[in-house]
């Protein structure tokens, strides 16, 4: 099964291409559904007027979703992907943004296209400092750029791709001398994957239980991992840190190693005829053993039985 997950090239990466402009509430929906209705939306002259935004703030909108894979490119313009479509249809599991789950989601698909959201992939899969302050982030990010990536990027634009991840991630702190908009959390400030101390004035992003985490979620990250390396299973610490330039689910979700180790058994649990964690030679291992369940699949259990306890 193909996985979404966009692997690491080191001729292809983007830095700046959201125009300065952090992931807003309203601009995944109401972008996909605009999209659906006019498919050459981004290149309309009246597409400021249909969006109700600026000029730049359209080609943001555009950029975040491409960035979280609602769209995707093709030959004569951009389609809805499969995961858009399942997301924020009319029919979708949660076109408004309101299950916490679908936050998770988001961050995951933005945290793996390591081609569109470059400093988002190396941030969560290969920045693993607990307690920072921006700029020892920013400096981080420039020799990963400088010294793993084959095209060169102003350094200044890179630097700035933390700050603005910090603003997306970190509850906003500020109450004066900001414009309205920019207080205006990003979706993703609710999952506190990352922390402002104001003690110290640095930024923390330390492993955690994560209980609000569902294990579906988990279990569509792991099906996407399993599909990338075209593998049935995978030895648990594989799960935990990446290795080389792949993606690790632990390290993207910020989850310590028992956390990892109890949402696996929990999704074991849940789902006995689909996965197994075995032991082999003092190695943990997952294993997938009815790859018929597909990451959709799971998404829509996981949606299904909220709207049942909602009844």
């Amino acid at each position: 099964m193909e996985s979404l997950i966009i692997p690491f090239d080191a001729k292809k990466a983007a830095f700046g291409r959201h125009e300065t402009f952090a992931l807003r509430y309203s601009w995944l929906t109401k972008g996909f559904e605009t999209f659906v209705k006019n498919p050459t939306i981004f290149s309309d002259d009246n597409a400021t007027v249909e969006l109700g935004v600026g000029k730049n703030m359209v080609n943001a909108i555009k950029y975040w979703l491409l960035a979280t894979k609602i769209l995707e490119r093709v030959d004569n313009g951009y389609k809805t992907t499969s995961i858009g479509k399942a997301i924020f249809s009319e029919s979708g599991f949660d076109p408004y943004l309101e299950d916490e789950a679908t936050l998770w989601l988001i961050h995951w698909l933005l945290a793996t296209n390591s081609h569109l959201s470059t400093a988002w992939y190396w941030f969560f899969n290969h920045y693993h400092k607990p307690e920072f302050n921006s700029d020892e982030a920013g400096f981080a990010l420039v020799d990963f750029v400088k010294n793993q990536l084959t095209n060169k990027h102003s350094e200044r634009t890179v630097k700035h791709e933390i700050v603005l991840i910090l603003r997306m991630y970190a509850q906003s702190r500020s109450q004066s001398k900001t414009v309205l908009d920019d207080l205006l959390d990003s979706p993703l400030a609710s999952l506190k994957l990352i922390n402002y101390q104001p003690a110290t004035k640095n930024y923390s992003s330390a492993p955690a239980q994560r209980d609000q985490l569902p294990i579906e979620v988990i279990g569509f990250a792991v099906n996407e991992v399993l599909n990338n390396h075209q593998v049935d299973q995978i030895p648990i610490e594989d799960l935990m840190y990446r290795q080389q330039y792949s993606v690790a689910v632990g390290a993207v979700f910020r989850l310590t190693e028992s956390a990892l180790l109890a949402k696996l058994e929990l999704l074991v649990d849940k789902y006995p005829n689909n996965y197994e964690l075995r032991e082999t030679a003092g190695i943990h291992h997952f294993h997938r053993l009815n790859n018929t369940m597909d990451s959709l699949q799971l998404l829509s259990n996981y949606y299904a039985d909220k709207e049942q306890v909602a009844l």
